[in-house]
């Protein structure tokens, strides 16, 4: 449990349930939470025209109000009433990542595994809740109903799990597609990304003042500095320079993280982790300006 709880759960709970009547109103008070959450994320897609991955989050938030109607059904099975939003003393640890929702939200490269691997995660953390509920509690009957949440977690786990892997498939066989397809289209490298993303910035920061304009040309000499060290990594297709600095950033974040991840030249994982750190903070400073 200590490790269970480690890796998955943000922080330990704030405090320790008393009845089964506090049990039942926190997990439809979760259920109720991440149900909101994703059909915020179903709505934001709408906005951006990204129709399959409001399906996707859509489809999540549809079964979590599913998940909200079991609770009811189940706590007016056991206590003949249904769960009372009042009985809610403490907030429950951070099950669903927030941070990898904004992230995915704003994110030009986002896809439907992404999404629904985030949503496994979301799911493994309540899994991890209630084990960890039922693993500390001293009362025998809150214990039961814990470990029967939990395995109602687990079971939603299996079916996320299932679902990410079909995403998968699907993208991976639509990327050999295109790459066949594309077999004769010219290819780069990072480098030229590099560089292209350097003159994007200077033009940004000339239309810029103050400290963004001169944070922005750092940027500029430091992506300039970065290109040299880039050639020969990533395979990109060439039409990529023609797209904004954002989305030319974002993927430039994503080659370096996965040829790290991919690298056993620890020299060179080292080289790849450093140019990722400051592509990642690159594209921060990018969405903060788009942002504001």
């Amino acid at each position: 449990m200590p490790l269970l709880r480690t890796s998955l759960l943000m922080s330990e709970p704030a405090g320790t349930l008393e009845s089964l009547d506090e049990l039942f109103a926190l997990a439809k008070a979760m259920e109720v939470e991440a149900a909101n959450r994703y059909s915020a994320l179903a709505a934001d897609m709408r906005l951006q025209n990204k129709g399959a991955l409001a399906e996707v989050f859509a489809h999540l938030a549809a079964a979590e109000r599913e998940h909200v109607d079991s609770v009811t059904r189940w706590s007016q099975l056991r206590r003949g009433k249904a769960p009372d939003p009042a009985l809610v003393r403490w907030e429950a640890p951070e099950t669903f990542d927030a941070e990898t929702a904004r992230e995915i939200g704003t994110s030009r490269l986002t896809t439907p595994y992404r999404a629904l691997a985030m949503a496994v995660r979301n799911e493994e953390r309540a899994f991890a809740f209630w084990s960890y509920v039922a693993a500390y509690s001293k009362d025998s009957e809150i214990k039961q109903a814990a470990e029967a949440m939990a395995r109602e977690e687990l079971g939603h786990v299996s079916t996320l799990r299932k679902e990410r892997r079909r995403a998968y498939h699907k993208e991976h066989d639509e990327a050999e597609g295109s790459e066949r397809g594309q077999a004769a289209m010219m290819q780069i490298d990072a480098r030229p990304l590099e560089l292209r993303l350097a003159a994007q910035l200077a033009d940004l920061a000339r239309d810029l003042v103050g400290a963004a304009a001169a944070h922005t040309r750092e940027l500029v000499e430091e992506t300039m500095q970065m290109s040299k060290k880039t050639e020969g990594i990533g395979k990109f297709p060439a039409s990529l320079e023609q797209q904004d600095a954002e989305t030319i950033s974002e993927t430039l974040v994503d080659a370096y993280l996965e040829s790290a991840e991919s690298s056993d030249d620890q020299t060179r994982v080292v080289l790849l982790q450093g140019l990722a750190e400051k592509a990642i903070a690159r594209l921060a400073w990018l969405r903060s300006l788009t942002t504001a």
